[in-house]
Parts: C-alpha cells; sequence; structure tokens
C-alpha cells in the first residue's frame, strides 16, 4: 500500500498507477480495489500485409496475404496499448472475399476496425467485456452497409475487433496493475478458464493438397492430434468420394501410428469440412467408409460439416461434432449446443477474448468440452490463444493438456521475421517441442509475454 505523501508523489511522478499491487494487498490483508474506470482519449490504428509461402485455399477460395491490423488505445492516465489482430476475410465471411478483390475485402474489415476506433474514442470503461456488445452492434451494422451485404457474417466482425478489444484489454490491466492472465479474466468466466496444464497439444493444419506422406512425416515429428481438411471441390458425390479416398490414404498410413498422449494409444482424427456438407444422409455414408476401414473409433472431431443456415440437428450422429465459425456470439454456441454439437473450436484471435469468455463458460455450464483453432495468426497471437487453450478443461480421450491450432508457421513466407517481434521469443513454450508445447512458471507468470511491449508494433505509432 502507499505509505506516505512522498510515496504517492513519487508514483504520480512516475506514471505508476496509485492502486495497490495485488502483492501489496496479500501483505495488508485488504480486498482487491474496484476496478477504475478508464476513459480512452486517443485511438488509432495501423496494418502491413504478410505474404504466404503459397496459395492457401479453403472455403472454394485462396488467400495470398494476410493483414495484420494494429490497434492502439490512450486513457487520460497517459498510460497506452496495443492490440494487434489477424484478419481472415475468407474465413469470416466467404461471399465477402469472392466477392471483392483480396485487398478489397481487406480493406473492408479493416475499415471496421477503424470504425470501432472512432466509436471507442472519448468512451469510458471499468472493463472490456462491458463495451464490446455495444461495439460489436454498431461496428457490424456499419460491416453490412459498407460490404453491401446484409446477410454479412457475424464473425465478419468479430473478427474485425480482435485488435481493440485486445488493446482494451491490456489496458485495462495496465491500470489495475494486473499482470497475468488469470487476473484479467472476470470472476464469472473463471469456472470455464481454472485449469493450469504444463501442456497444450499444437495441432497444424493438412489441407486438401498436403500429400499423406507428409502428415505421416509430422506424426514422426512428434504430433499427434492433425487438423485435417475434408470437403473437398466438387459435386457432392465428387466431394464424398474425394473424401473417402482421403480417409482410406490416410488411415492406412497413420492407422497404426502410436501416442502416449490419448488412452487408446491411437492417433485421433480430427476432420475440418468448413460446412461443405449439404445433407445428414452424405456425412453419415462417409461414417459408414470409415466404419468399413476400421478408422472410426478414431475420429475424435468433425468440426462444422454443415453450412451454418442449415440448421441441421445433429444429436443423431454417431461422433462429436465441433460448432466453429457458426458459434459467433454466445447465444449462437447455446443453439448449436441445443443442435447436438458436443464440442466448440474456441477463438480468442478471431472472435475477440470478451466474447471467447463467454462462449467458453456457456459450454462449461452444459459440460461441452472446448478447444482452441487457429486462423493462421502471427506467433504473438498464438500465445493469447495458448493462454486460454491452457485453462481449458482437458479434451475427452486427451491426457491432461489443452489443445490449440497452430498453422502460421506452415503458410507465412515470413514467419521468422515475426517471430523476431515476439517479446519471448526465446521462451521453451514457443515453439513445438515432439507436437506439444510446454509450459512453465514462467508462462504463467508473465501470460505467455501478451503484456511486455512489442517495439515492432510500437513503431507503427510513434509520430
Amino acid at each position: 500500500m502507499i505509505q506516505n505523501r512522498r510515496e504517492f508523489i513519487a508514483r504520480l511522478a512516475a506514471g505508476t498507477a496509485l492502486l495497490a499491487t495485488p502483492f501489496e494487498l496479500i501483505v495488508s490483508g485488504c480486498s482487491a480495489p474496484p476496478p477504475r474506470t478508464i476513459r480512452i482519449r486517443k485511438a488509432d490504428s495501423n496494418f502491413e500485409r504478410e505474404p504466404l509461402i503459397r496459395p492457401f485455399g479453403f472455403k472454394g477460395g485462396y488467400m495470398s496475404e494476410i493483414w495484420q491490423s494494429a490497434s492502439y488505445l490512450e486513457s487520460d492516465s497517459g498510460l497506452h496499448s496495443i492490440g494487434i489482430c489477424t484478419q481472415s476475410v475468407l474465413w469470416s465471411d466467404a461471399r465477402v472475399f469472392a466477392s471483392h478483390s483480396e485487398s478489397g475485402g481487406n480493406a473492408l474489415m479493416y475499415a471496421m476496425t477503424e470504425r470501432a476506433m472512432q466509436i471507442i474514442n472519448g468512451q469510458s470503461f471499468t472493463s472490456p467485456v462491458e463495451i464490446l456488445d455495444p461495439l460489436y452492434e454498431e461496428v457490424y451494422e456499419y460491416g453490412r452497409k459498407i460490404t453491401s451485404n446484409p446477410e454479412l457474417r457475424k464473425t465478419f466482425a468479430l473478427n474485425a475487433l480482435v485488435g481493440v478489444d485486445n488493446a482494451a484489454w491490456l489496458l485495462y490491466a495496465k491500470e489495475n496493475n494486473i499482470t497475468t492472465f488469470d487476473g484479467l479474466i472476470p470472476a464469472k468466466y473463471k469456472p470455464a478458464l481454472s485449469a493450469h496444464h504444463d501442456k497444450v497439444a499444437g495441432i497444424p493444419l493438412m489441407a486438401y493438397s498436403i500429400p499423406v506422406n507428409e502428415i505421416k512425416a509430422a506424426t514422426d515429428e512428434g504430433y499427434f492430434f492433425m487438423k485435417i481438411k475434408i470437403g473437398q471441390p466438387g459435386t457432392q458425390e465428387e466431394m464424398l468420394e474425394k473424401d473417402k479416398a482421403r480417409l482410406t490414404e490416410i488411415h492406412r498410413v497413420i492407422g497404426n501410428v502410436k501416442t502416449g498422449y490419448t488412452r487408446t494409444g491411437k492417433l485421433p482424427y480430427y476432420f475440418d469440412a468448413n460446412g461443405r456438407y449439404e445433407k445428414k444422409e452424405t456425412l453419415l455414408r462417409l461414417l459408414d467408409h470409415a466404419k468399413t476401414i476400421g478408422a472410426f473409433d478414431q475420429i475424435a472431431i468433425i468440426e462444422e460439416p454443415f453450412a451454418e443456415e442449415l440448421e441441421i440437428d445433429v444429436s443423431d450422429i454417431p461422433v462429436r461434432l465441433a460448432a466453429d465459425e457458426s458459434a459467433h456470439t454466445v447465444d449462437d454456441a447455446e443453439k448449436r449446443i441445443q443442435m447436438g454439437y458436443k464440442a466448440i473450436a474456441l477463438k480468442a484471435i478471431a472472435k475477440t477474448l470478451s466474447m471467447t469468455m463467454k462462449i467458453a463458460q456457456a459450454a462449461h455450464e452444459h459440460n461441452i468440452p472446448c478447444f482452441c483453432a487457429d486462423l493462421t495468426v502471427n506467433p504473438i497471437l498464438v500465445d493469447w490463444n495458448k493462454n486460454v487453450a491452457a485453462r481449458l478443461s482437458s479434451f475427452p480421450g486427451i491426457g491432461n493438456m489443452g489443445l490449440v491450432e497452430s498453422n502460421g508457421h506452415q503458410n507465412y513466407l515470413n514467419w521468422n521475421s515475426m517471430m523476431g517481434y515476439h517479446p519471448r521469443k526465446g521462451a521453451p513454450w514457443i515453439h513445438i517441442k515432439n507436437g506439444v508445447y510446454e509450459l512453465n512458471n514462467e508462462f504463467y507468470r508473465t501470460g505467455g509475454g501478451i503484456f511486455d511491449p512489442i517495439p515492432h508494433y510500437e513503431e507503427m505509432f510513434l509520430s
């Protein structure tokens, strides 16, 4: 606690927060003070374009670059923060991607980020969660206008808000002397985010064109939980036959590979259809084929088999289906759970941390397991995702660990340079070892480095 006037003046002159630190509160026996009211006096944004190694295809389109936007917030106290966002127009709304040039689609999403900065400037808040909903509603309506798409998917707006939301959380942390990710989590969401795993499985992405020998090579490196794209191009019948052949080939090569991370000792299969299946019967035919070749019992997850607008009840499908992009908001997640989905792919790096905590808690209350999916994000956002994954309950059938997808290293041309921006780039938890991220006390003490200044992004806002 502040002991005297001299210390008060010293802290004020140094720009140090006047509230007691958590350590001081423990020593003094006092309870934590209420969060400070934070008023935004300056908001700014910027972006840079990151090229990909090769065109990255899914949902019928191909991306050649990914824009990384940065959001700057400064409060009346003089403290500031920078939140980062990886834009994915193709993932968040394939129709917007298809109806514009690649740069045009990215420019539209960035315009929504900039609109959010204009809205938030001058506003006050005590918790980032309280400002997300009204901000999201206004930005979403703005997005519908500028894209000329009244059916704009909600994830398009949420993706645009990730950097703004992260900046708000980091500013909130500075203003309230919070230095750990645990300290950020509001009490109402802690039940869903209370684990502290010392390992998080790293999930690479195997697209349609990845040869099966490369999938086998990944298992040789220790990867045991891989995301494999299904729902291949063509008519529904052509897609099904291609998917059946793909499953057969994969199972022939890795079906007998052993791992110590699952209860069965076999590799779990994680398939992502990106909404390509139009009928339940078509998916059931794929599952019948899996039974025929002996692969059925290894299917751990099939993600988003059906297009969101079909609203198919899946409670009778005999595998665990996961909702991803269809679970835009907590209300949407609740709806998917009622439809029979038995897992949720969380995306703190695509739907904002604020919304993700709400979804995680709703899933927890329904006993629905969660894991963290990627958006081909930059290395710093991987650690935002990792912070969430490390605190989720272990996924059924997997050992005591979280699950986090990370495929940026497979796709960015300048991944090594981007890794150089990470303030903890030499830390042991940064790189995957034998298929897992190994977390230690330093990871939990520092939040994986998310609270550290990042010179590369700070330089974007030097004037």
